[in-house]
């Protein structure tokens, strides 16, 4: 029986010596292991993972051709719903999502889908085919804001109906989230990011990079001046969140989307760039989730003794597992059930520890996680020299703030419904920036409703 064959495992480098370098961290599936591993699935007629894809590609019919060792039909098949896979095959959470829903799962392992669309993506960025797509002009204009994941996925879809899109990147490199925020040793930068990014420009997209709209531009110039006839927000959620503890003022602390951004986009572990990085002798990362995964890892990579600070336990942690498990096997700390109340300067206004207190968890909260209590007199000092904040992030005012007739909720997130449509006509958005920080499938996913909603609005309004 296909459900008693286990997993097969992926190759991946040796704990130690990848937590003192940036090469990526898993091998991934040669050929041999990728067609064994399609060989597990069960090609169910009603397949539950589609279902849970939030870009709905057709993951039976591409495992398929895995399986029978096609590789440019399988590659076909997940480009119909994704020009992203060896992004996504890579970051994306597939264990609560379509391999969480792998009816193999249900007495053994899933089949390992992520790995799978993984291998499909990096074989057609090497053998895959690379001209220019051919597409008939419908004669319209829609411009994209952000290059992330939702940004990309919304311009991909436009452009293959038709539509003059243009993509207005705030940074000098595109890619958004992808490529300040997440580490070379999970997604590599120009082997994979920038290679997918150009499978969209294939697609006649146009990229404008350092345009900051609502500085720059804004989306009244857009529309009324260049002559856009809908405007699609994906600019991601890039403001950090404090604690709002004293301390935080200090030398030595940052959140840790500036300190990704430092690393990722600016490349500052590597010692033939100009761009300055300072993690001390020990650093602390306050918070539980991926970003904060990926951001102890970097500073382990950078030579510090790092520890993970989390206000619940384990079992409440919002990072993957994965992400986790590889934490530990490089030398994280964890410090659960642990909370920050104070951070502690020396004289020369520097970190010089955190004070924290023990918790204890009690009843759930609104999110059904249980509520973490102090434990009375269990106050202690962290030694540290540096403090990353990694408490979430919500998306930057500017644009709300320079376009009239554009609501956001009160903590800044633009309002949108299902389909992207906001409170100002003409005016699309998704990802980070309606929801606050998530993943990128669900950022590509909006991105995609999106592009369906313009299409609709533009068809019946200038059209008509």
């Amino acid at each position: 029986m296909a459900n008693k064959i286990p997993q097969v495992p992926v190759r991946e480098q040796d704990p130690g010596v990848r937590a003192a370098n940036f090469e990526e961290v898993s091998y991934g599936y040669d050929l041999d292991e990728a067609r064994r591993e399609a060989a597990r699935c069960l090609n169910c007629k009603r397949p539950r993972c589609v279902d849970q894809c939030p870009v709905s590609i057709r993951i039976p019919d591409f495992i398929m051709k895995v399986k029978d060792g096609d590789m440019e039909s399988a590659a076909r098949i997940i480009a119909q719903d994704s020009l992203l896979p060896s992004i996504c095959g890579r970051v994306c959470p597939q264990e609560s999502q379509c391999e969480g829903a792998c009816i193999m799962g249900i007495k053994g392992d899933p089949v390992a889908i992520g790995k799978l669309e993984r291998f499909v993506g990096d074989w057609e960025l090497e053998y895959g085919t690379q001209g220019h797509v051919e597409i008939v002009s419908n004669g319209h204009k829609v411009a994209v804001i952000g290059s992330g994941p939702a940004g990309l996925t919304c311009a991909a879809d436009l452009a293959r109906l038709g539509y003059k899109v243009t993509v207005f990147e705030a940074l000098h490199k595109l890619g958004g989230v992808l490529q300040y925020g997440i580490p070379e040793f999970r997604l590599p930068k120009e082997r994979v990011v920038a290679r997918e990014i150009e499978k969209v420009k294939r697609l006649g997209v146009e990229f404008e990079t350092d345009i900051i709209v609502g500085r720059t531009v804004t989306i009244e110039s857009l529309m009324d001046d260049e002559g856009y006839q809908a405007v699609f927000i994906g600019s991601g959620a890039g403001l950090p969140k404090f604690m709002g503890i004293p301390g935080e003022n200090l030398n030595g602390v940052v959140s840790a989307n500036e300190f990704l951004t430092r690393n990722n986009l600016m490349k500052a572990y590597d010692d033939q760039t100009d761009t300055p990085v300072f993690v001390g002798r020990r650093t602390a990362v306050v918070g539980g989730g991926n970003v904060a995964m990926d951001a102890v890892r970097t500073a382990k990579r950078l030579g510090a003794e790092a520890y993970i600070v989390y206000r619940r336990s384990e079992e409440e942690l919002p990072a993957r597992v994965e992400e986790v498990h590889h934490a530990r096997e490089e030398g994280i700390e964890f410090m659960m059930l642990t909370n920050p109340t104070e951070i502690l300067g020396d004289d020369s206004g520097w970190v010089r520890g955190l004070r924290c207190v023990r918790m204890e968890l009690g009843q759930p909260d609104e999110s059904g996680r249980r509520s973490p209590k102090v434990i009375p007199g269990s106050e202690f000092d962290l030694d540290c020299e540096m403090v990353v904040m990694s408490l979430g992030t919500s998306p930057n005012p500017l644009i709300a703030n320079t376009t009239e007739g554009l609501q956001t909720t009160r903590w800044g997130g633009i309002i949108a419904d299902d389909s992207g449509c906001t409170t100002r006509r003409g005016v699309f958005a998704g990802g980070d920036a309606v929801t606050g920080a998530a993943t990128v499938i669900l950022a590509m996913g909006a991105g995609r409703k999106a592009a369906s909603a313009i299409d609709g609005f533009i068809k019946l309004t200038v059209d008509n």
